[in-house]
């Protein structure tokens, strides 16, 4: 089984995608425009609009894949809810790192112009443990354990 998470976002999908990409490595396995979709009787996209991404995939390892778009208002149904930046305050990706250093990278590179809850270190767990939001509003956790610890 594949566990993926999909992120949303109002025209900073290229941008955070490229971030990640630059600390997790790797090629985009998915990257598709709205630009790209067949024409659609009664949707007129602008080229502002067009140039959004519709779908992109990043390959974190053989299980795992980073998931996103643009929300486009256009496409919603009533039903859907607004976009509101940062607004998954109960979901964030956790990142289980299986070396100290890692850990600490993972830390520092996606925190960046982030707003940090809790900053690595270590818990009564036996963990280095992180909580943060990152640039884009996604919400964050990292936790590397130190040593064998049983619940």
């Amino acid at each position: 089984m594949r566990f993926n998470h999909y992120l949303n976002f109002q025209g900073e999908t290229e941008a955070a995608f490229t971030f990640y990409r630059s600390i997790f490595g790797g090629e985009f396995s998915s990257l598709t425009r709205y630009g790209d979709m067949p024409a659609q009787e009664g949707l007129d996209l602008s080229e502002t609009e067009k140039s959004l991404i519709l779908h992109v995939a990043l390959p974190i390892n053989e299980y795992t894949e980073l998931m996103g778009s643009d929300v486009n208002d256009k496409l919603c149904t009533p039903n859907t809810p607004a976009f509101v930046k940062g607004s998954n305050h109960f979901i964030a990706i956790i990142l289980s790192a299986s070396e100290q250093v890692e850990a600490q990278r993972l830390f520092e590179a996606l925190s960046v112009k982030g707003k940090v809850e809790m900053p690595l270190e270590k818990t009564f767990w036996g963990a280095l443990y992180a909580a943060f939001t990152d640039q884009f509003g996604v919400q964050w956790m990292i936790n590397c354990l130190l040593e064998e610890h049983t619940i």
